[in-house]
């Protein structure tokens, strides 16, 4: 998966949400620095370019969809930035946010227990296999 622009992320991010489109229904949704027509159209082409969309043809025009769903563009945005900037330590990005007081200590009391609680679950997983 290549990564994107900015300004690609951007457009993903409005494709993902209208789930398929025209370029001019993204036009639409873009109410801050809407950039021109064929500039939107060069910035959605080159997401087909790289694999995150593909459309159908009705004539001349195309109506465009994601072949690369949100959720996984996360997985993948998440590992390379927990990679590039935390040392591929998850302890580090808690961290972090705790320091920069992004993230309260009821927040991190639920992260444990959704950690505990996935960790039991796996284990009952576990033992049922087992008998």
């Amino acid at each position: 998966m290549q990564k994107l622009t900015n300004k690609e992320e951007e457009i993903m991010h409005i494709i993902w949400k209208l789930e398929k489109a025209f370029v001019k229904d993204v036009m639409a949704v873009i109410t801050e620095d809407q950039p021109h027509y064929n500039t939107l159209s060069t910035i959605i082409r080159n997401l087909e370019e790289k694999g995150y969309v593909s459309y159908h043809a009705y004539g001349k025009t195309h109506q465009y969809f994601p072949t690369v769903s949100k959720e996984a563009y996360k997985k993948r945005f998440m590992s390379t930035a927990i990679e590039n900037y935390f040392n591929n330590s998850y302890k580090n990005v808690v961290s972090f946010f705790a320091k920069e007081e992004k993230i309260s200590v009821d927040e991190l009391k639920e992260i444990i227990a959704l950690i505990e609680t996935k960790n039991a679950q796996e284990t009952d997983s576990d033992n049922t296999k087992t008998h």
